[in-house]
């Protein structure tokens, strides 16, 4: 079986395509713990074909609750699914064991488990301490509704706590403590809990859900624009572009749906028409040095890769959660940025790009990792680089399966080898 792909971009690097891009990850993975949460009220449309929001949906489908046996549920590589259930699991009645890969196992999860044990939650860590395995034993015995929770982690954790805050008898009051990290998420959670009937009160740092029950009702999952990042990607580094992506609108409550700000500080405009969202490439010198990513640190790798492509030496803040995801996202980008002779320096917590020694060899292997996004946003660069080989081709379908199909429609050549 093939692992890795070959990428080459033939003539002219001009993009003129159409692509329908999945479901979001996002909105889809809470959409299910909300559904399951509302016992059958709430349906959901669109669902996504992402590896991680399969590998949810087949867990929630299967569980059995009212069950005396321990269940495993293994989540694999699904970091929003190990957090969600992290919570969702704690109020079901019955034992569970947690776990998923040995990355997932070196993931934290402890400030999401201790803040629920400081409720009446049951929650045993059976290797290390903050860390997967888990076992977790239900339904949750609350002795307090009130949680305080670290901002500057991960937003996973508070959008887990909000989604079970209205199953909960006493509810959730929630204090946010310091600066707010992928805020837009947090706002996601919200919104799509207010659509299905619960109610919150977010008051300067602290957001109080109430018990309440959810109405019956219909979450229609729009397009991840997380996935339509790359094409914004593809379209800086091309000569020309003009790409439709159907299914996007202009008022998201996904906070990758900023990539439309970033990009137009590389000539890409976003024109919202015919039910989508078109892409065009105009001429434009790059003038912005400094990006702020704390509201969507998943746009970074294609930031940053962006950025290091054109020579532009660019600095980035708002980056603290890349080193606890699918991998060390900012060791993974220096690593492979240096075979192009682009340097990613940390200093404190701004990250700056030296980009004089940028050149393209005719060849590049780029690792990934086990991420998706490294490979995603090194894909690219096969309009600089004659060939660019991708390690690991499968990882894609963590979040964005028909990728490598959607390159070819697109004028890429792409061989498996």
């Amino acid at each position: 079986m093939s692992k890795n792909v070959l990428l080459s971009f033939k003539g002219n690097k001009q993009i003129d395509t159409e692509i329908k891009l999945t479901g979001s990850k996002s909105e889809c993975n809470r959409a299910l713990i909300i559904s399951a949460l509302s016992k059958g009220l709430v349906s959901v449309d669109n669902l996504s074909v992402a590896a991680d929001t399969v590998t949810l949906n087949g867990i929630l489908s299967g569980l059995k609750t009212d069950n005396s046996q321990l269940q495993t549920v293994d989540v694999g590589p699904a970091g929003t699914a190990m957090r969600f259930l992290t919570a969702y699991l704690a109020i079901q009645n019955g034992d569970f064991l947690l776990t998923g890969t040995e990355r997932m196992k070196q993931r934290p999860i402890g400030i999401l488990a201790e803040a629920i044990k400081s409720i009446g939650g049951n929650i045993t860590y059976l290797e290390n301490d903050g860390f997967p395995p888990l076992q977790i034993s239900g339904p949750l015995k609350q002795t307090s509704s009130k949680v305080k929770i670290k901002g500057d982690i991960s937003s996973q954790y508070i959008s887990a706590l909000l989604m079970i805050a209205s199953s909960l008898p006493l509810g959730l009051t929630l204090e946010i403590e310091g600066e707010l990290t992928s805020k837009p998420y947090v706002d996601m959670t919200l919104a799509m809990l207010e659509q299905v009937g619960i109610r919150n009160d977010w008051n300067e740092n602290t957001i109080t859900i109430e018990p309440q029950s959810f109405k019956t009702a219909k979450l229609y999952v729009e397009p991840d624009w997380s996935a339509a990042s790359y094409w914004y990607a593809i379209a800086a580094l091309s000569d020309e572009a003009e790409i439709f992506l159907p299914g996007l609108n202009g008022y998201s409550l996904q906070g990758d749906s900023k990539i439309t700000e970033i990009m137009a500080n590389f000539g890409i405009t976003s024109q919202f028409k015919n039910g989508g969202v078109y892409l065009k490439k105009e001429p434009k010198k790059v003038e912005r040095k400094i990006f702020d990513l704390k509201e969507c640190p998943d746009l970074a790798q294609t930031i940053v890769v962006v950025c290091a492509a054109l020579g532009h030496d660019a600095t980035f803040t708002g980056l603290e959660t890349l080193k606890i995801k699918e991998t060390n996202r900012v060791l993974a980008l220096k690593t492979e940025l240096a075979k192009i002779g682009v340097k990613f320096i940390e200093k404190n917590l701004s990250y700056k790009l030296d980009c004089s020694g940028l050149h393209f060899p005719e060849k590049i292997t780029i690792s990934t990792y086990e991420d998706h996004r490294m490979a995603m946003a090194f894909a690219p660069l096969a309009l600089k680089i004659n060939t660019v080989e991708i390690e690991e081709k499968q990882v894609v379908e963590k979040s964005y399966p028909y990728f490598w199909d959607d390159l070819e429609k697109a004028g890429f050549t792409v061989v498996s080898i």
